[in-house]
């Protein structure tokens, strides 16, 4: 059969490799239990989330879905996008309420993972930050803290978070980078400070280092400098490798 096309070829391979994905999807797919609502580990009287709370909250079951996912072994990694905090609504509570949700996503996370017996890096980021202007919500829920009040471009602390089955995970240090006395980032304390992109490069690195695949980074990512020097590397390691 001629395509007709110029790069015939190209085409015909294109279509046999799509086919064979298809074919190993449906293949490894087959019969297997991805719902995480009839995981017991995940919902019910012994699992992570009650059915109560499951059912009553989405960002619980996105939660669930994804990690499900991941853990099993059925997804090289995934994405939990939530919606809802740029929270400057002029309290405090709404911020804390929203936090814990966030916490309890990914505590979720750290103990499926437990007791799957799976290791498992968790990156945490924000498009922003908030500012508040001193007043106190001493509500309930605002715990007496400042009120957000405003964007603030000045102020983030993007973090990572790792668990191994084989017990804690040495760290190298607890902190890449730091803050000014007036609470704004410096932005020269590290390259991952002030660049989005090599903040991402970063985080990419750690995950070698924890696989023990470091020595490859070079060769696969220039942004940190094309080749980067071993003091910048290791200025920018928090963990080892995993045991």
């Amino acid at each position: 059969v001629s395509t007709k096309l110029t790069a015939d070829a190209v085409v015909k391979d294109l279509v046999r490799c799509g086919y064979l994905k298809a074919a190993d999807l449906a293949d490894r797919f087959a019969g297997v239990n991805i719902d995480p609502a009839q995981d017991t580990d995940i919902v019910g009287p012994t699992g992570i989330f009650s059915q109560t709370e499951f059912d009553g909250d989405r960002e619980f079951r996105k939660t669930a879905s994804v990690m499900k996912m991941v853990i099993d072994g059925y997804a090289g990694a995934g994405t939990i996008a939530m919606g809802g905090y740029d929270y400057h609504t002029g309290d405090r509570s709404t911020g804390e309420i929203r936090d814990l949700r966030a916490g309890r996503c990914m505590g979720a996370c750290l103990e499926y993972a437990a007791r799957r017996g799976v290791p498992l890096m968790m990156y945490v980021f924000s498009d922003g930050s908030l500012a508040s202007n001193g007043t106190i919500d001493n509500s309930t829920d605002g715990r007496g803290k400042g009120v957000w009040t405003g964007d603030n471009s000045s102020t983030a602390a993007s973090f990572f978070l790792v668990y191994s089955p084989n017990g804690r995970t040495p760290a190298i240090r607890q902190q890449i980078g730091w803050f000014r006395g007036d609470g704004s980032v410096e932005t020269a304390s590290s390259p991952a400070a002030n660049n989005v992109n090599l903040l991402v490069e970063t985080v990419i690195l750690n995950y070698m280092a924890l696989n023990g695949d470091i020595a490859n980074f070079a060769s696969l990512f220039n942004g940190l400098g094309n080749p980067p020097s071993a003091a910048l590397i290791d200025s920018l390691k928090a963990f080892d490798t995993i045991a």
